[in-house]
């Protein structure tokens, strides 16, 4: 296995990172590793511990903090979904049919049920992370999706548009319903578990390679407005707030740095954007996390990777909060080898 001998962790470089200070240390960053990677690397199986008992939870989250504290990372990325909990849902990624398809359909819908039933699914595997996180270290996530996409994945993405022009309140109505919802669960959250997260964090892509996926002007006007409640809470708490979105999103990127005050951005794809273009633009406003394009992970050798990674690192020196990792995740699909070349090159850049 790949890892950095006697690696002293130290989560307050991704603070940094994520509120634009240039951080001791340029952390690596995640948004999500896929376990069967970890395994993989780390010649080992731990993967099925996760749905065991709380004592088989804690050794999941034992061997899961080991892997980031020996890849060189001062925080472990780990969120739990909200819409895998919301009954009916399913329309996002499953390609079910919407459970909310009229007005009738949303004034039936269980939503005052949702916070508790997050709860009760989730907190045994939060407090067991808790139990054993390693010295120097915290997390990076939370409540996983954002309001458009716990929207999407009661509605589903095409009936929504429809209902945008069919029933335009109705459409107000969801974002402003998934919006409450959610800053119910990040109160709890919050006051529960803030400690253990250096970062807070959601996913919510709002765009793909063209533009955004609704209207701009919608973004603005319905889903801007229901981050700003939750960042609000977070920021309550002391705690930065990263943003997760994939997609061609600048038109409405000042939005979400001025008015819902993001603390830091992640996702980056160079068909749409190098990353270089979202230092010049915003890394002087906001933390940039991401950097090397999951395309240049799948598809170039180790020794290109490595060139390319260290070409970034050298262009981010001095743009502000950079934390360093994929442009998106790594998914079960991407070759371990380019994943450990890119993490070799940033150890050596970062640390030498």
């Amino acid at each position: 296995m790949n890892c950095i001998k006697d690696y002293k962790p130290d989560y307050t470089n991704i603070i940094q990172a994520a509120t634009n200070q240039t951080p001791n240390r340029t952390p690596l960053y995640e948004h999500i590793i896929a376990p069967e990677i970890m395994e993989k690397i780390m010649n080992t199986s731990f993967i099925g511990l996760e749905k065991g008992s709380f004592t088989d939870k804690q050794e999941y989250f034992r061997q899961y903090c080991d892997f980031f504290k020996r890849m060189g990372y001062d925080t472990v990325s780990y969120e739990c979904c909200v819409g895998e909990v919301m009954p009916g849902s399913g329309a996002l990624g499953g390609h079910k049919e919407g459970v909310i398809k009229t007005r009738a359909d949303f004034e039936k819908y269980p939503w005052d049920a949702i916070p508790d039933l997050y709860f009760e699914a989730y907190m045994y595997n939060f407090n067991a992370l808790k139990s054993v996180m390693p010295e120097g270290m915290r997390a990076v996530g939370g409540p996983g999706n954002g309001v458009f996409e716990c929207v999407q994945d009661v509605v589903g993405y095409t009936n929504l548009c429809y209902i945008s022009f069919d029933d335009p309140e109705l459409y107000r109505d969801l974002f402003t319903a998934v919006g409450g919802m959610l800053v119910k669960i990040w109160e709890l959250f919050l006051d529960r578990y803030s400690e253990l997260y250096a970062v807070l964090r959601f996913g919510d892509d709002l765009g793909f390679k063209n533009q955004t996926l609704i209207a701009a002007d919608d973004i603005k006007t319905h889903i801007i407005p229901q981050y700003t409640k939750i960042i609000q809470r977070v920021h309550g708490h002391d705690k930065p707030f990263l943003l997760h979105s994939c997609g061609k999103i600048f038109e409405v990127m000042e939005d979400i740095i001025n008015i819902a005050k993001i603390n830091a951005k992640h996702s980056n794809e160079d068909q749409i954007a190098p990353f270089s273009t979202w230092l010049d633009q915003y890394g002087d406003r906001i933390g940039n996390f991401g950097g090397i394009d999951m395309d240049i992970l799948c598809q170039l050798s180790e020794v290109e990777i490595k060139d390319y990674v260290t070409n970034v690192m050298h262009y981010a020196k001095d743009k502000g909060g950079v934390a360093i990792g994929s442009g998106n995740s790594i998914p079960d699909y991407v070759p371990v080898e380019g994943y450990l070349a890119m993490v070799e090159a940033a150890n050596a850049f970062r640390i030498g």
